[in-house]
């Protein structure tokens, strides 16, 4: 038999999840996000700034240049003779073929570019003469140049300067998150592990009346109705205790006494089933109860031998067989210990192996453990494919069953309660594997 622990559309499957949930403070969150805006903005001005640099130093170069072509243009217009350029660093050009090697090539490839950088540091603006053709006035004005000489210190006090603002950023935001998050913290300590019958009356008043004295008077509110519910839970399970518990103690004393005033002999077998079904009614009364009133407690909890629970549950359900070719095949493996609570243990066990006797028609029931995992597989009609999803939930149950559809739900509620693993699969009928802690 394949042990299968896939879980699918078709596979109910209740698992405890162990998640170790890092914590994320608020306050931290809003100091970075606050540093990481200022960085930004910083890093955004300073290219900014420094573009703007670039800018305004060609612009004034440009200028400079544009000034002399129209003196030299109006010159020659003048004069029909090409004066010398009245800067040393200009120079005039009359053929592209004649202009600097630095900048001949590229200018003829791109001749729309204006400026150019040249070798060993050289930086050149090229202007042509819109009135006269293949005449250039070309400007080296490396000797000029303000900004670039200065980038890397400029990128230094920018790196410094944007350092010190996030550092500035991050107090003020240290401030600013430390006090809008204190009331949230507040209110987190105030309701975090504490159980709510335990929370004080009336604490959203201490809060600030905006959206966190908002959230604080609903979660007084919700804490209000839960406390109410869980009163009235606590009245009608000791009421239920009361009303169910005395019914079955008189019928464990009338089977007491009848069984005092009758001889062995005489003792029927129905007296028996009666008896047994007291027992296993109140156990399951109290394992009913507990999970009611939500009883995580280990105080019952022991390493107990599950075989002994098995075979009895074998023969308490073993009327549901009703005489129908079935093979019940318990593997010697099931001599093992698991730790839990007998009395919800062995509710767990009649509901499935109840289920597996009543499902199956004919054929073979087989319960085994493997690596502290109890597998109860029958070869009956297995699980309805339309509910195999809510198989789990309350009052669901299949075409072919008798009861009212809370025996998977208890099963399901037990295993959640005792941090069980539960998975249901078709196998062939109906697989249930319980994986014990």
């Amino acid at each position: 038999m394949k042990n299968n622990k896939r879980n699918n559309s078709n596979q109910p499957h209740i698992d405890k999840q162990k998640h170790s949930v890092k914590f994320h403070s608020l306050s931290r969150k809003i100091v970075s996000q606050f540093c990481l805006f200022t960085l930004l903005i910083s890093a955004v001005w300073g290219a900014f700034c420094f573009i703007l640099l670039y800018n305004i130093e060609d612009e004034f170069i440009e200028r400079e240049v544009r000034q002399e072509a129209q003196y030299l243009q109006q010159t020659y217009d003048k004069n029909k003779q090409w004066p010398a350029p009245r800067v040393s660093y200009m120079q005039l050009y009359f053929s592209k073929n004649t202009l600097p090697v630095d900048i001949k090539q590229r200018y003829i490839d791109e001749p729309q570019r204006k400026e150019f950088a040249g070798e060993n540091g050289r930086h050149y603006h090229l202007f042509a003469l819109p009135k006269s053709e293949n005449v250039y006035l070309v400007a080296e004005v490396s000797e000029m140049l303000l900004v670039r000489p200065f980038t890397a210190g400029i990128l230094k006090l920018m790196l410094i300067s944007g350092s010190i603002l996030v550092l500035l950023a991050f107090f003020i935001a240290w401030q600013l998150g430390r006090k809008t998050a204190m009331p949230l913290k507040q209110l987190a300590d105030l309701v975090n592990g504490v159980a709510p019958e335990n929370i004080p009356d009336k604490f959203a008043e201490q809060f600030p009346n905006n959206e966190i004295g908002i959230l604080a008077h609903t979660l007084e509110s919700a804490m209000a109705r839960i406390n109410q519910s869980l009163h009235r839970e606590k009245c009608f399970t000791r009421d239920v205790s009361h009303e169910l518990r005395t019914p079955v103690a008189i019928i464990k004393n009338a089977v007491e006494v009848y069984r005092n005033q009758h001889s062995a002999d005489e003792n029927s077998p129905v007296i028996d089933r009666i008896s047994q079904a007291s027992t296993q009614m109140e156990q399951t009364v109290t394992t009913l109860l507990a999970l009611a009133r939500e009883e995580h407690t280990e105080a019952h909890k022991k390493h107990i031998k599950i075989l002994p629970l098995i075979e009895q549950s074998i023969i308490d359900q073993h009327h549901l067989i009703n005489n129908k070719p079935i093979e019940v095949e318990v593997n010697d493996n099931c001599n093992a210990q698991v730790y839990a609570q007998s009395g919800m243990l062995k509710v767990l066990l009649d509901n499935l192996v109840g289920n597996a006797f009543q499902y199956t028609q004919e054929g073979k029931v087989t319960i085994e453990m493997r690596n502290n995992e109890l597998i109860i597989a029958d070869t009956g009609p297995g699980i309805d494919p339309s509910i195999s999803d809510k198989i789990t939930e309350p009052a669901v149950k299949g075409s072919q069953s008798t009861g009212y559809g809370f025996g998977l739900s208890i099963v399901k509620r037990l295993c959640e309660h005792q941090n069980w693993t539960l998975v249901l699969s078709n196998e062939g009928g109906a697989k249930i594997s319980i994986t014990f802690e």
